[in-house]
C-alpha cells in the first residue's frame, strides 16, 4: 500500500507503534470476544483521518491485518494438527465478528474527526473572509494566510459583490461558490443579516464581464459590485463601493448595478443626507408643482440622457421642441440654474440622481 510504503505520510516508527497496539487488542479480543478493546481502533482512525489518509485505504489496512492474523492461525494448525484445525474453525466466527468491530470503531472515530475537522476549517475560513472584509488584524501575516487558505493570490485582480439578502440571514445568491468554480474563478463568501458578500479572484480583466453575466442571471434581489481592484489588502474599500452601488438601486428592484456604471449616482448613494439636502436645495421649487413639477423633471432628466439635444429631447418625449424649450426655460427660472452653465449642470444633474435615489426623503427644516 503507497501510502504506508513511502513513509511521507505515516512515520515508519509511529507505523509499528500503532500496528503493535492494533496487533496486541486483537489478540486480547480473540480471547475475550465479548468485552473486546476497542481504544487503539478509534484513535488509529483519529490519527489517520488527521494525516489526510483515505479511509478506504485504512480500512483495506485493518483487512489485511486480520487476513495475516488468520494465515499465522492456519500454519500454526498445520503444524500442530487436527486437533488444532477444529480450535481454529471455532474461532473463525470470533475472529471476523471482531475484525467488523475494529472496523467500525476505526471508521467512526475517522468521520467524526473529518467532520471535526471540517468545523474548524469553516470556523477558520469564515473568521479569515469576516477579516479580510472588516480589515481587522489585516497585516501582512494575516494577508499571507488568507490568501493560502481561500488559495487567492495577494496581489490578483478581484471584485467584491454585495448582494441584499431577500429574508433576514438567507443568502441573496446561492450556490454562488460552486457556479464560479466552474468557471475557474475563485471566491469567498459572507453572509450577514442583510447582506451576502463575496470577494471573486478574477484570472483577467476579461472574466469580469462573466462575473457580471453569471450575477445578472441569477438576480433576485439588489446586487452591488465594486470596480476591480488589485491587491487583497484593498478588499474592506471594495466592500464599500459594492455597498454604495447596491443602494443605488431603487428598493424592491432586482438587479446589478457595478460602481464603475455610473460613479454620480454611487455617490449620491454613499451621502443619502447630503444629497437629500442638495436635491431640494436645488429642485424644490420644482418639486413644490406636484404634476407640473414631475414634467419639468422628466422633460430635464431626457435632455441630459440625449447630451443636451433639444430635438432628439422632442423625439423622446413625443412633443415639438418649443415643448422641450419652454420646459427648460421654466426650469430655470424655478432652480435659478442656467444649462449652459457647467457648474449649474452638475448640481442640477446630482439633484435629479438625488431624487430618484431618495424619492421620498426629507430635507433638513
Amino acid at each position: 500500500m503507497e501510502v504506508y510504503r513511502a513513509g511521507a505520510v505515516i512515520p515508519p516508527a509511529e507505523l509499528r507503534q500503532y500496528v503493535e497496539a492494533n496487533l496486541r487488542e486483537i489478540v486480547h479480543g480473540l480471547s475475550a470476544p465479548d468485552t473486546p478493546e476497542l481504544t487503539r481502533a478509534r484513535v488509529t482512525g483519529k490519527r489517520r483521518a488527521e494525516q489526510g489518509v483515505p479511509l478506504s485505504e485504512v480500512v483495506r489496512a485493518f483487512r489485511i491485518g486480520f487476513a495475516e492474523i488468520w494465515n499465522v492461525l492456519v500454519e500454526e494448525a498445520d503444524r500442530v494438527g487436527p486437533d488444532m484445525v477444529r480450535t481454529l474453525v471455532s474461532a473463525a466466527t470470533t475472529l471476523w465478528y471482531l475484525a467488523d468491530d475494529f472496523a467500525e470503531a476505526m471508521s467512526e472515530a475517522y468521520r467524526d474527526t473529518v467532520a471535526e475537522l471540517a468545523s474548524r476549517q469553516r470556523q477558520q475560513r469564515s473568521a479569515l473572509v469576516e477579516a479580510l472584509f472588516s480589515g481587522q488584524r489585516l497585516d501582512q501575516a494575516a494577508l499571507w494566510q488568507i490568501s493560502e487558505l481561500l488559495q487567492m493570490p495577494i496581489d490578483g485582480l478581484f471584485l467584491v459583490v454585495a448582494a441584499e439578502s431577500p429574508e433576514l440571514g438567507e443568502e441573496a445568491l446561492p450556490s454562488i461558490e460552486s457556479r464560479l468554480d466552474a468557471s475557474n474563478l475563485g471566491s469567498a463568501w459572507r453572509l450577514t443579516p442583510e447582506t451576502q458578500a463575496g470577494v471573486i479572484s478574477l484570472r483577467s480583466t476579461a472574466a469580469q464581464a462573466s462575473v457580471l453575466d453569471l450575477l445578472r442571471r441569477h438576480a433576485t434581489s439588489r446586487i452591488g459590485v465594486s470596480p476591480a481592484f488589485s491587491g487583497l489588502m484593498n478588499t474592506p474599500r471594495a466592500l464599500h463601493f459594492a455597498t454604495v452601488a447596491l443602494t443605488s438601486l431603487p428598493l424592491g428592484q432586482p438587479g446589478v448595478f457595478q460602481f464603475d456604471d455610473s460613479p454620480l449616482t454611487a455617490l449620491v448613494a454613499s451621502a443619502p443626507e447630503e444629497a437629500t439636502q442638495l436635491a431640494h436645495q436645488v429642485l424644490g421649487g420644482v418639486l413644490q408643482l406636484a404634476d407640473e413639477g414631475t414634467v419639468l423633471l422628466d422633460t430635464l432628466q431626457a435632455w441630459f440622457d440625449c447630451a443636451g439635444s433639444t430635438k432628439d429631447t422632442a423625439d423622446r418625449l413625443f412633443c415639438h421642441p418649443n415643448t422641450v424649450r419652454y420646459r427648460l426655460r421654466r426650469l430655470q427660472d424655478l432652480t435659478g440654474r442656467s444649462l449652459t452653465n457647467p457648474a449649474h449642470q452638475a448640481e442640477l444633474l446630482t439633484g435629479l440622481r438625488a431624487i430618484g435615489t431618495y424619492p421620498k426623503a426629507e430635507p433638513l427644516a
